[in-house]
């Protein structure tokens, strides 16, 4: 469980420091799925930097400069990987025939069968998001075709979000949620993993930015906004996205992917049912549930030790 959020700001419109007070907001906001690391990426002075460090998103100081427009960010909460080792945590570096940085809510299950698979070196790397990044790499390039490439192989949870060196911001949107909020007049973007999230870091900022327009992508669905604000999209095939289930044998047989809810009430009577074993109430399950978090989400935590 992490969080992504970010904004584009393609009519620049806004000065850098409105930028950090709505950032800073999102970061404080975001900080509910995720304290273990925190990490930043965006486009100044022509090159694609990204920070990042092991710290809660609030304590970190960083200042967007005057020239950017588009910002990506992450909170981490730590599955595979350990955050204290900073070359875990999110964004990652990209290199296909440009530059770019990737961050993931979710939790993969066959980034090493996938490894096996195409040939890929072992990185020093441990987390599981981080073979997103390397199929892209064997494309050779960031584009359409390779984005669906890489999320039509990955089994388990996914959203990314995929900054380019020119600007273009990919939403690559599994079964993870994902909510993007358009403000036409402003011609700004505002993102975050879940809509609770946005509405909270709003009612933190000490300006009214309107009535946004809320736009809702399935899973399946890649979407780019470029530096203009313009949205283009693709679908890809999301037949393998459940599959890494199987893996779970402890936790039985589940549902064909097309019939698969991950809230439904017979897969969540049986979460609740496994859960007590491992100390966790019904009531920590209701709450959770009731906060936001997906089934499968809660799933991944029990089952990676993390509550």
């Amino acid at each position: 469980m992490c969080s992504l959020f970010g904004l584009i700001d393609y009519s620049q419109s806004l000065s850098a420091k409105q930028k950090n007070k709505i950032i800073a907001a999102l970061a404080t906001a975001c900080e509910e799925r995720g304290t273990d690391a925190s990490g930043i990426a965006y486009n100044s002075r022509k090159r694609l930097h990204i920070f990042k460090r092991p710290l809660a998103a609030h304590l970190m100081q960083w200042r967007i400069p005057d020239d950017v427009n588009v910002v990506m960010r992450h909170t981490r909460l730590t599955t595979q990987g350990n955050a204290k080792h900073n070359y875990n945590n999110h964004p990652f570096y990209g290199s296909a025939d440009k530059l770019f940085a990737l961050a993931h809510n979710g939790m993969l299950h066959n980034d090493k069968l996938l490894r096996a698979e195409f040939a890929l070196p072992k990185p020093k790397i441990e987390t599981d998001s981080f073979v997103a990044v390397q199929l892209i790499e064997q494309q050779h390039n960031l584009d359409f075709t390779s984005l669906a490439f890489m999320a039509e192989q990955l089994e388990g949870s996914f959203a990314f979000t995929v900054l380019d060196e020119d600007d273009n911001l990919y939403f690559v949107k599994g079964d993870n949620p994902l909510c993007i909020y358009h403000y036409p007049k402003l011609g700004l973007y505002l993102y975050a993993s879940l809509e609770s999230l946005l509405s909270k870091a709003l009612k933190m900022l000490p300006y009214n930015l309107g009535q946004p327009e809320r736009i809702d992508l399935v899973c399946g669905e890649i979407m780019c906004i470029d530096k203009q604000g313009n949205m283009s999209g693709v679908q890809f095939n999301t037949e393998k996205l459940f599959s890494g289930f199987n893996y779970w044998s402890d936790w039985g047989t589940f549902p064909p992917v097309k019939s698969f809810n991950l809230n439904n009430s017979d897969y969540i009577a049986e979460l609740k049912a496994t859960a007590a074993s491992y100390g966790i109430t019904t009531d920590d399950i209701d709450d959770w549930l009731a906060q936001g978090f997906f089934a499968e989400e809660i799933e991944e935590m029990l089952y990676y030790g993390v509550i």
